[in-house]
């Protein structure tokens, strides 16, 4: 399958590189092999050629691939130059390609776009090469790799097989409605749509996937004066807050986004919490430290023991103090400006960070894929309450739908543009 023009692009890193990967996909990719470098090399063999411009001038010495379609990453005839990754050598290489008839530069995931469009990748699949591309910690790759790999399309393929089947059984006795001896669902058909309808409500509690892009939000939280900005520097490795014996120095919120043995954090100090006096930018400041509270996973406290809010971790900082006051209750005491106990913290926060997020390798579902998922639930939901077949037909064919939606069978441009849209030049 064809999508129309040719399609170039620059697919390595930004030059200067070592090496300069431009990928050509389309009905001329052939034609493009010939041009530059003057034949067709073995197919999925690299050959070293010559490439040269329409004027017969030298442009670089360089490899060429040849991939014959249609089991290609696009599904198209597709080409490779593996050029030296000057400056100069790609955009002269580019240019040449760019003078061919039909054959033009690729738009932001347009190659991958037409992966989808020829059926070498689902959606979900592509959903999760785009996260891939973005992943800047171990959980993040783990879990793209998991969609990319197919393990959310598997199983959305799997409950789709299993609405069919309930379909059929209700399309049975549609067809003997009309005689004498007319056929009932048999009393495993609700059990069955109850169990199907469970399973998916156990994916639909999972972490989701955009959990994996903010990180873990861990707020401290806590008077002035009381380590806060200092905890934090610890935490996020660098002198990111201002620290001052001066109370009310931290004003607003600061957040830093890190990852801690392959976990993503998002560390936020706030300004100390206290009654708000004149200083109005002070009032601000702390009320966006209580807003910040309600979105944290975790609120390390570093105030009076037993008055931070629900669930928050007690945390007797500054040890290394004359006056120092420890905590009955203390998760941990430590002192961020010596170090001592901030290693324990920082291990114990990514084990409830692991906990919180989905696992490593784990299929995670995104906001859209949510809502499909939500979608065919409820349309389960809704079928288990209804007895006219008619009606328990027509939920289940809601939930084949939302299904073919969460995989691409059945979408809209406007979201193809949106998803595809996100991708890299080259990708």
């Amino acid at each position: 399958m064809s999508t129309g023009a040719t399609i170039f692009a620059l697919s390595s890193g930004a030059p200067p590189a070592g090496v300069g990967v431009i990928r050509v996909s389309g009905p001329q990719a052939r034609v493009a092999l010939e041009a530059l470098a003057g034949r067709v090399p073995t197919p999925r063999r690299a050959s070293l050629a010559r490439l040269r411009g329409a004027d017969g001038a030298l442009l670089d010495e360089a490899l060429a691939l040849w991939f014959p379609g249609p089991n290609t990453a696009t599904g198209e005839d597709l080409a490779e130059f593996h050029c030296h990754g000057g400056r100069a050598v790609i955009a002269a290489v580019e240019g040449a390609l760019a003078a061919l008839p039909d054959t033009r530069r690729a738009e932001p995931g347009e190659f991958t776009r037409r992966a989808f469009a020829n059926g070498r990748i689902d959606l979900a699949e592509a959903e999760g090469l785009g996260d891939l591309l973005s992943a800047e910690t171990e959980l993040q790759r783990a879990a793209a790799l998991a969609n990319l790999g197919g393990a959310l399309s598997r199983q959305v393929e799997g409950w789709r097989e299993r609405v069919l089947g309930l379909s059929a059984e209700v399309e049975g006795v549609l067809d003997f409605s009309d005689e004498e001896d007319s056929a009932d669902l048999h009393e495993c058909f609700t059990w069955n749509i109850a169990a199907l309808a469970s399973e998916l409500h156990e994916w639909l509690a999972r972490p989701r996937s955009e959990r994996l892009g903010e990180g873990y939000r861990v707020v401290l939280a806590g008077p002035p004066n009381a380590g806060k900005s200092t905890l934090f520097n610890a935490l996020v490795e660098s002198e990111a807050a201002i620290t001052s014996p001066i109370a009310g120095t931290t004003r607003d919120v600061i957040e830093r986004p890190v990852a801690i043995a392959g976990v993503p954090f998002t560390f936020v100090d706030t300004a100390g919490l206290r009654a708000p006096g004149e200083d109005a930018i002070e009032a601000i400041g702390i009320a966006r430290a209580e807003a910040e509270l309600a979105r944290a996973d975790l609120v390390l406290w570093l105030g009076p023991e037993g008055e931070g809010p629900e669930g928050a971790w007690e945390i007797a900082a500054q040890a290394d103090l004359q006056d120092f006051a420890p905590k009955a209750a203390a998760r941990f005491t430590l002192s961020a400006a010596t170090g001592e106990g901030v290693a324990p913290l920082k291990t114990a926060l990514v084990e409830a960070a692991r906990d919180a997020l989905p696992k490593p390798g784990e299929a995670a579902l995104n906001a859209r894929q949510h809502a499909r998922l939500s979608e065919a639930a409820e349309a389960l939901v809704a079928a288990q309450g209804l007895s006219d077949p008619l009606l328990v037909a027509e939920e289940l064919r809601r939930a084949r739908l939302a299904f073919d939606r969460q995989i691409g069978r059945a979408t809209t441009e406007d979201m193809l543009d949106t998803l595809f849209g996100r991708f890299c030049i080259g990708k």
